[in-house]
């Protein structure tokens, strides 16, 4: 059984700064391939970052390039996501995501993954 859990959400000002972390139970967590997604009220589940099973590769969307890192340690079975200059359109629920045979075509699909966390708010006041 594979348990994903998110921490670190919170509420900030414009400008500022959060890191997320998600610490991933269960299999080897060097065998999957992690993404962070988000969701506002009303709207779907969207690609925010992924990363490759070693970190070596990183993928973000257009709309957080350059203000969010993605980033995981293999020995703390953990995924981040480092959000600077965060934005009052940054505010949402944060998801992790992991799967062991995610193909790189579909690392920004929601359905692709197939393990889930429960999701942390991010709230960005203006």
């Amino acid at each position: 059984q594979v348990q994903l859990v998110e921490s670190g959400g919170g509420l900030v000002q414009a400008g500022g700064s959060l890191r997320l972390s998600c610490a991933v139970s269960g299999r080897t967590f060097s065998s999957y391939r992690m993404g962070w997604f988000r969701q506002a009220p009303g709207k779907g589940r969207e690609f925010v970052a992924a990363i490759s099973r070693s970190g070596a590769v990183t993928y973000c969307a257009d709309s957080v390039k350059g203000r969010f890192t993605i980033s995981r340690d293999n020995a703390k079975n953990t995924v981040y996501l480092q959000m600077n200059s965060l934005k009052p359109e940054d505010t949402a629920v944060y998801y992790c995501a992991a799967d062991p045979d995610l193909a790189i075509a579909t690392i920004r699909i929601p359905g692709a993954y197939d393990y889930w966390g429960q999701g942390t708010q991010v709230t960005v006041s203006s």
